[in-house]
């Protein structure tokens, strides 16, 4: 062996034969590094903007303007009544998000390559959670931004607007943990989005975003006013307008506590589980 040769691999095996291994990786860092594979995902599927950018956009303008005016006899009347609703919808259909993504993830076997790793494993589930978080600001910010163009005015001010944006990200994040405890059992990510489809969009059309409950027949508006998403609307329209009393908020963040105490802990066993097998 030449003496040049020898200088290259002493290196080398100067490496190898550290006995110490690297510390191992915290909660926090795995959970962001996770976060950010999760934002990758943006790069790789473009497709995702549609449902952050588009659909708002389209419910927005679509209801606005096509029933406004029989709803509520005008379309700028219907807009200050219908924006801080469909605000809700626009989060609550970001939440199936979290649940696709760790379903694909077992599908394709990154989660057998995740259990051979030393970090926190429940990481994956609580960095695609903060994941969504950024899913709804920009879907509220277009939601919101929107409306303001098309004369939207919240007699709460930027103030009533940015808390009720954060009374609902609560909200959203706690249903998120649904998903993802049904994106750990699920078969495939289409039954995923499926099972969310079936699920959220009866709420949402048996809540009080797109009328008042008083025009409906008394039986129905029983449904609306035992419907969680109901509650979530009413304390993101009079936070907005600035008329918020105590329980029109707590009720909504009262739902997102207890869902986040049944769903959390049931995911992340369900997680544990997994990768038991």
């Amino acid at each position: 062996m030449t003496q040049s040769t020898q200088r290259v691999e002493d290196p080398v095996r100067a490496a190898v034969s550290v006995r110490e291994r690297p510390p191992r990786a915290s909660a926090l860092s795995a959970t962001v590094t996770h976060l950010w594979r999760g934002a990758m995902a943006f790069k790789h599927f473009p497709a995702q903007l549609i449902d952050m950018l588009l659909l708002p956009i389209i419910f927005l303008l679509l209801f606005t303007y096509m029933f406004g005016g029989a709803f509520a006899g005008s379309t700028q009347e219907y807009l200050q009544f219908f924006l801080p609703g469909i605000a809700v919808q626009s989060v609550i259909l970001m939440t199936v998000y979290t649940g696709t993504a760790i379903n694909t993830d077992i599908n394709k076997g990154v989660f057998d390559r995740f259990r051979t790793l030393p970090f926190w494993q429940p990481a994956t589930i609580a960095g695609n959670l903060v994941g969504d978080i950024v899913r709804y600001v920009i879907a509220l910010s277009v939601t919101v931004g929107l409306g303001l163009l098309l004369g939207f005015r919240p007699a709460g001010g930027i103030t009533g607007v940015l808390a009720a944006m954060a009374v609902l990200i609560v909200f959203g994040f706690s249903i998120s943990w649904i998903f993802a405890a049904i994106g750990v059992v699920a078969s495939v990510p289409e039954r995923v989005s499926g099972t969310s489809m079936i699920v959220i969009y009866p709420l949402v059309f048996t809540s009080n975003i797109f009328v008042q409950p008083e025009t409906m027949p008394s039986w129905t508006q029983t449904l609306v006013q035992i419907n969680p998403i109901s509650h979530a609307a009413t304390a993101s329209r009079t936070l907005m307008h600035g008329t918020a009393g105590f329980w029109d908020v707590m009720w909504a963040l009262i739902i997102a506590a207890v869902t986040t105490l049944v769903f959390a802990p049931l995911a992340v066993h369900l997680y544990r589980n997994k990768n038991a097998h």
